[in-house]
């Protein structure tokens, strides 16, 4: 766990998720409700690493997520759009965002679980490339961080390294699915 997180006087709730994970963002109401109910725990995000570094694009991919998402937005009410599955040169690449949450976390930890959830809107529900920077500037802009700032901090070896060591402890915690 990293060293920030230690402190003997909080009890902590950990979200293991990816924002690219489709049931993570089925489940985000589920979860606002929890952390709202319990004021007491401190809450913390570990971006799980999904796919990072995927190289799987729709051409292969788009006909099993339809099916996948049409579940969750049955089971779970969250908004889905479809219209980036016709894009069948979109590569599920889950780093970009991954990192994009970790910067938010490097600016304003506060706020990094709002940010998660704003980036699953935008790929989820406003078919948002989470492959581009300008879609992360466009979300930053709406969280009244500093566009420039932001963009110095997302292509940084500190970004990458951080997001980098949010899959490594997912993966040495032993999360084998999302969200956890």
């Amino acid at each position: 766990m990293p060293e920030h997180w230690i402190n003997s006087s909080e009890d902590t709730l950990i979200y293991i998720g990816d924002a690219m994970c489709s049931w993570c963002h089925g489940m985000s109401p589920e979860l606002d409700k929890l952390v709202a109910n319990h004021p007491e725990l401190t809450f913390k995000v570990i971006n799980g690493g999904l796919r990072p570094h995927g190289t799987e694009t729709n051409a292969t991919m788009a006909d099993f997520l339809r099916s996948h998402w049409v579940e969750i937005e049955k089971r779970t009410g969250q908004p889905f759009s479809y219209d980036i599955l016709k894009d069948s040169t979109f590569v599920y690449d889950t780093e970009p965002a991954s990192r994009a949450i970790i910067v938010a976390r490097m600016i304003d930890s506060d706020r990094e679980f709002e940010f998660f959830k704003a980036v699953q809107m935008a790929f989820y529900a406003e078919n948002k490339n989470t492959n581009e920077l300008s879609t992360y500037l466009e979300i930053a802009e709406k969280f009244g961080f500093d566009k420039t700032h932001f963009e110095k901090l997302f292509i940084s070896d500190e970004a990458k390294y951080q997001t980098s060591q949010d899959f490594r402890l997912s993966q040495q915690m032993g999360i084998k699915g999302f969200p956890s």
